[in-house]
């Protein structure tokens, strides 16, 4: 690269034979005194060295030579400056290249060097040479570094030392020796050229918009060095760091051609931070969507607070993806913040705890436990002057005062601080918590977040947590939830894959390894469909825990072709404040289908499917549980359904529309129907026969209704003579309810097949 022969840039100073009057005695400005027609200098047109050259007596202190004409300094350009001379006669000088840095203006440029090296003249008649580099950049080699503010340079030199001596100056030379410092001539800006000193100190903001502004295409290299850049810097072109950069936390880089982790990391050399400004730059860009993590794991010391991460927005509505990485948990920075305080809780008031104590001390967030606290209550929001604390759902039993326990979990991503978060998706990312912290805590609002294809392993506390709506609309696809409590027997496991505060999620076709439950879900018109669960120990009529827990009692979802192994899906109204039943559709609104259950080594009374009522008078309304499989090994269990009577029963004689047919039962003893069909012979003469269920009909219910009956056999009275007559069916019977009666207008005998229903509908 020469600018003098690639853009026709003149550099090149007269020579002196062309005359004296542009060589200056002064700076070189314009009005300076200048050589012509002055006493100490002249003109040799013949020098046996030089040619011709100027002859000069040193007169002051400092004699100066300068070219009074304008020589150019552009970006990226590096200028040589070469002086020869002799001593001819009198007192030897010293000798050095010099000029004057100038602004666009003609004002000085304020404090940069604007001499070179100085060098003694030691004999008369030797040509001494010397020379100083001159450039914006600074690199090494540069001997004087003007920076981005000077434009041109009156160019020369300096005679320094004893005055009165002569000597004789051949004409100067400056070149552009550009090409020393540039390693990729055409294709690198080098932002050191703009004036980017890279100290730690200095602002390199402009210096990199000028770098930037000047790349055309071509890319821009951050050489070795610490640049701190004060403002917001946004790269339009590629970028290859060698340095590092320094920026305030509420300061961007966004790097639009280069835009995934890997560059970042280059850019700020620290993992963390790197994916915190790239996280930042994400959500503060329209040009790109997605943040590819280039397949880097990154070491987490830390929480990472995401919202700080991005000072200037508290919500964000817009899609953005975070791809293709590893967060993997390391140190030993991990605590769980533990705050006991008294409060008083009212079912009358939803979701808030009042005059609570040390509130200040109680974080945002927080697991909530207590008397008639549910699972999974956690602190939403506070207002410390007002004392009282918001809960994502209300407790099913906590009314009055009492100490309640908060514990702040650690999260490896923490998106909490957002008010809102919508439409976010991570995908192809393993969150390895090495039992050290929880996975992801999600915003307090925000619809569809989205996570695909990812790995949440060893969590210590939680996978995923929602402390509000964040999870409205949560798509978790292909995912695997690996717990880290694979050693420990079902009893003494605390951890759980994740929650669900809000409606419409959709589970499919993941994974979960032995948590204590691998989805508590509050809410309405979930899909859990295709996913695979499984919940064991090696413990001979072992416990086992609720895989799925749905915990409104109208829940209006479908759990579909899952294997759901040695555990059970648990559906209860733990989040209803006023859990007794006085209006609505109660246990409402659900279908199990096409499932497969699997459990070994459990106690004969383990079940499938559990029903939980926090509140008397519930009762099924609108359920359908058809073509799964139940399957026992290792012993036999009692039946595959039954109702947790922990707080409450059902209200058998309330059941409607339950739809129970078409499942398959390998060693469960109680083979559950409804509607139930029932064979009977009645080997004795009688007007009533009274037949039993055998307790197959689902949750052991009342049986209400005789659909239908068929003969199946001779109906014969006491004469022996066949009779043909439709009986009177009757439904509960006996003392648990669960027979019918049939009545004939005599005393009959022989074999009918019935068909009779738990429900009303």
């Amino acid at each position: 690269m020469n600018k003098a022969i690639t853009d026709g840039v003149l550099l090149m100073p007269p020579a002196f034979a062309d005359g004296l009057n542009v060589w200056s005695s002064g700076d070189g400005t314009p009005g300076s005194d200048t050589y012509q027609n002055a006493p100490n200098a002249a003109f040799v047109p013949a020098d046996q060295d030089f040619g011709g050259c100027l002859e000069l007596q040193k007169t002051s202190n400092t004699t100066r030579v300068r070219y009074m004409g304008e020589t150019p300094l552009l970006p990226g350009c590096y200028l040589r400056v070469i002086v020869r001379l002799k001593a001819i006669s009198g007192s030897l000088p010293s000798v050095r290249v010099a000029g004057f840095a100038a602004r666009a203006n003609g004002s000085s440029v304020p404090g940069v060097d604007t001499t070179g090296e100085s060098v003694a003249l030691t004999s008369y008649g030797e040509v001494t040479e010397v020379s100083a580099i001159i450039g914006a950049g600074n690199r090494a080699g540069v001997d004087l570094v003007w920076g981005s503010d000077a434009i041109y340079g009156h160019f020369g030199l300096d005679l320094t030392g004893p005055n009165g001596g002569v000597v004789r100056i051949d004409d100067i030379i400056i070149e552009d020796i550009t090409s020393v410092f540039l390693r990729d001539i055409v294709s690198v800006v080098d932002v050191r050229d703009f004036g980017a000193m890279g100290d730690g100190s200095t602002d390199d903001s402009d210096a990199f918009d000028a770098a930037i502004a000047a790349a055309n295409g071509r890319t821009v290299l951050v050489p070795d060095g610490v640049f701190r850049l004060e403002k917001d810097v946004a790269f339009e072109e590629l970028v290859k760091f060698e340095g590092t950069l320094s920026m305030p936390d509420d300061k961007m880089l966004l790097l639009r051609k280069s835009f995934d982790l890997p560059t970042y990391i280059e850019a700020f050399g620290d993992e963390v931070l790197a994916f915190k400004k790239a996280f930042q730059a994400l959500l503060n860009s329209s040009d790109h969507e997605s943040l590819d993590m280039g397949g880097r794991r990154i070491a987490v010391f830390e929480p990472i607070d995401m919202q700080s991460a991005v000072p200037n927005r508290d919500q964000f509505n817009t899609r953005r993806v975070i791809r293709n990485g590893q967060f993997e948990a390391q140190g030993e920075d991990w605590n769980t913040v533990t705050v006991i305080s008294q409060a008083t809780y009212s079912s009358t008031n939803g979701r808030t705890l009042t005059d609570v104590a040390n509130i200040a001390n109680v974080p945002v967030g927080a697991h909530v436990s207590g008397n008639g606290v549910g699972r999974e209550i956690y602190v939403r929001s506070k207002n410390v002057g007002a004392g009282t604390i918001e809960l994502n759902a209300p407790p099913f039993d906590a009314d009055g005062t009492q100490n309640f326990i908060f514990r702040r979990f650690d999260y490896l991503i923490d998106f909490g601080g957002f008010s809102k978060l919508s439409k976010f998706n991570m995908s192809n990312i393993e969150f390895q918590c090495n039992d050290k912290c929880s996975g992801i805590m999600l915003a307090p609002a925000g619809p569809t977040f989205e996570l695909q294809e990812c790995f949440i392993s060893r969590p210590k506390d939680r996978g995923i947590t929602s402390i509000g709506g964040g999870c409205q609309g949560i798509l978790i696809d292909r995912c695997q939830f690996l717990s880290s409590e694979e050693s420990e027997t079902v009893a003494n496991r605390t951890t759980i894959g994740f929650n669900v505060n809000s409606n419409d999620a959709k589970i499919r076709d993941c994974r979960a390894t032995q948590f204590r439950h691998f989805m508590l879900l509050a809410g309405q018109n979930h899909l859990i469909k295709g996913n695979h669960f499984f919940q064991g120990d090696g413990v001979a009529d072992g416990v086992r825990t609720a895989g799925i827990v749905l915990q409104d009692n109208y829940t209006a979802s479908v759990i579909t072709g899952n294997y759901i192994d040695n555990c059970f899906v648990e559906w209860t109204n733990e989040r209803d404040p006023t859990p007794q039943f006085t209006s609505g559709f109660s246990f409402s609104s659900f279908s199990l289908t096409d499932n497969v259950f699997l459990s070994g080594d459990v106690a004969p009374w383990f079940s499938y499917l559990v029903v939980k009522p926090h509140g008397t008078g519930h009762f099924l309304n609108g359920i359908t549980v058809t073509g799964n499989r139940f399957r026992s090994i290792n012993g036999n269990i009692d039946r595959a359904e039954r109702v947790d009577t922990s707080f409450a029963d059902l209200d058998y004689n309330r059941n409607r529309s339950v739809w129970f047919k078409g499942n398959s039962y390998h060693n469960v003893s109680e083979h559950a129907e409804n509607p139930l069909l029932v064979a009977h012979t009645q080997s004795t003469n009688a007007r009533t026969w009274t037949v039993g269920t055998s307790k197959k009909l689902p949750f052991e219910s009342f049986c209400h209704f005789v659909d239908s009956v068929v003969l199946t056999g001779d109906l014969r009275n006491n004469s022996n003579q066949r009779r043909y007559e439709a009986p009177v069916g009757r439904g509960r019977i006996g003392p648990n309810e669960d027979e019918f009666s049939l009545e004939f207008s005599e005393d009959m005998r022989g074999s009918i097949r019935a068909t009779v229903r738990m429900d009303k509908d």
